[in-house]
Formats: C-alpha cells, sequence, structure tokens
C-alpha cells in the first residue's frame, strides 16, 4: 500500500472519500488523516531490547511491550479538498496538522 499512496491518494480525492492511515506518511502523501504507534518511539524502544540481548539476555525472556504513544496527524489541505469541516478541538489534539 506504502508504495501505491499516490494512486490511492488521487482515488480517494477524485471519490471524495476521507482515507485514513497509521502511517503519519500516508497523511503527509494526502490521507485525510493518520492515527497510529509513533514508529520513532518504536524505534527507540528497540534500542534498550537491543542492549539488553547484547547484555547476555535471553530474548524469550524479555516482556512483550505495546506501544506508549501514538500521533495524530491531519491533512487540512486534503479536508477543504473534501469539504471537510475539522472541528478546532480535534486539531488541538493533533500532533501535526498539515496545511
Amino acid at each position: 500500500m506504502f508504495n501505491y499512496r499516490g494512486q490511492i491518494v488521487e482515488m480517494a480525492l477524485r471519490n471524495r472519500l476521507p482515507a485514513a492511515s497509521v502511517q503519519r506518511e500516508l497523511a503527509e502523501a494526502g490521507f485525510f488523516l493518520s492515527y497510529g504507534a509513533d514508529l520513532r518511539d518504536l524505534y527507540r524502544r528497540s534500542a534498550f531490547f537491543v542492549d539488553r540481548i547484547f547484555r547476555g539476555a535471553k530474548p524469550a525472556d524479555l516482556p512483550v511491550e505495546q506501544p506508549t504513544k501514538y500521533e495524530l496527524v491531519i491533512n487540512l489541505k486534503t479536508a477543504k479538498a473534501l469539504g471537510i469541516i475539522v472541528p478546532p478541538t480535534l486539531l488541538t489534539r493533533a500532533d501535526e496538522v498539515i496545511e
């Protein structure tokens, strides 16, 4: 899906569909919004596990973690093209607003 994001955005806009995703890059490409785990934070956390393994911990003994940081990205340019009015309260909660 990531490789075809441009075509998906075109199709969604042509058909007036507000597309959403869990990847911020898709909102940057033109999806209406994205909401998902912050991948940069997940990569930082993975360094903790790599360090523990290099220090001798067995991977099977390490705990499984759920993401703790999520991000909401709203593309206002796409919202305007689709005629969607985004409430100001939602805009204030967004981690990034693309204009």
